[in-house]
This record gives structure tokens, sequence and C-alpha cells, in this order.
């Protein structure tokens, strides 16, 4: 398994890959795109994001911990072999 994990949006969700799991999550209703992840710290990211209401992108944050403790993941165990997070749009 990759120590990689994939970070996109769809239609109004936000969607975070790592090997089979695939968490889909609601996104602000005028997210158009992630573009840039610019930090990973276990379960947090710091990430630049394109709105409609703004030409210029934003800087965004989004915590992973408390929804995949809603999911009942073991959040230490998920989120301990992740290295890095890259956005794609495949």
């Amino acid at each position: 398994m990759s120590n990689e994990a994939i970070l996109s949006s769809k239609n109004d969700y936000t969607i975070f890959k790592f090997g089979e799991h695939i968490i889909r999550f609601k996104s602000p209703y005028s997210l158009e795109k992630y573009t840039k992840i610019k930090e990973w710290d276990s379960g947090y990211i710091v990430v630049m994001a394109k709105y409609l209401h703004n030409s210029e992108e934003e800087e965004e944050y989004i915590d992973l911990v408390p929804i995949l403790k809603k999911l009942y993941y073991d959040v230490e165990s998920f989120l301990k072999p992740i290295k890095k997070v890259r956005i794609s749009y495949d």
C-alpha cells in the first residue's frame, strides 16, 4: 500500500482516499476545486482552494480527526501510515 492519500472534490463533497478507504464529506457550496496541499499533519490539512465567489485562491483547513471519529475509525492507526496527501481529479 502506498503511503500517499488523495484529496479531491466533486459536486458538493470533498473526497479523501487512502488505500481502499474513500471518505466523503460535505464541502462548502461554492467550492470549485482544491488546488494545492500546503501542509499535512496527521489528519490536519492546509490546502489552497478555489471558490466561485473569489477570483483568488484561499487557504482552507480540513481536520479529518473528528470526521474519522464519527465514522468509528481507529484514527491513530488509520492516519499513521499516511506520509503525504496530493490533489487529483483523475
